[in-house]
C-alpha cells in the first residue's frame, strides 16, 4: 500500500509554496537553486525529512542537517516512475548514484554538506548521520 501511496504522490504532489518561502529563507541562492530544480517527487520528499528534522532533538540545531535534508536526493535529478519502480523492484544504477551526483553538485559551494550528501546512504559511526539515516528511510 505504501508504495501506491508514494506512486501517487509522484505523479500529483506539489510543494507547498509556504514551505518553498522558509526553505528560499535557509538555503543560499546556490542551493535554493539546486533544490528548486529537483523533482516535485523529492522536493515535497525532502521537505517532510526536513520538518522531521526540525523537530529532532539531535539534528534541529545543526544548519547543515537541515540543509542535508532539503538537498540530499539532489543527484536523483528528474527520473521517471518507471525508472523509481525498476529501483525498487530489481535495482538502478542512475539512482544508486545519487549520492556521487548530489557531491559534485555541491561540493564547490560548501564541502561539508557535499560529504553529507556523498554519505546519507552509507555506514557511518557518525550519530549525526545515523539519526539522519534513520528520519530519511521513515518519511
Amino acid at each position: 500500500m505504501g508504495r501506491i501511496k508514494q506512486g501517487l504522490n509522484y505523479l500529483f504532489v506539489k510543494p507547498k509554496s509556504k514551505m518553498v518561502e522558509e526553505i528560499k529563507l535557509l538555503l543560499t541562492e546556490k542551493e535554493y537553486e539546486i533544490f528548486i530544480n529537483m523533482d516535485n517527487y523529492d522536493k515535497v520528499h525532502s521537505i517532510g525529512v526536513y520538518e522531521m528534522v526540525k523537530k529532532d532533538s539531535i539534528l534541529n540545531l545543526d544548519e547543515k542537517y537541515l540543509k542535508l535534508a532539503l538537498l540530499h536526493d539532489c543527484g536523483k535529478e528528474k527520473v521517471s516512475l518507471l525508472v523509481r519502480m525498476k529501483k525498487v523492484l530489481v535495482g538502478d544504477k542512475q539512482l544508486d548514484m545519487h549520492p556521487k551526483l548530489g557531491y559534485k553538485k555541491l561540493k564547490e559551494i560548501d564541502m561539508r554538506l557535499a560529504n553529507l550528501i556523498l554519505n546519507h546512504h552509507g555506514l557511518n559511526e557518525n550519530r549525526k548521520l545515523k539519526r539522519f539515516q534513520e528520519i530519511d528511510e521513515a518519511s
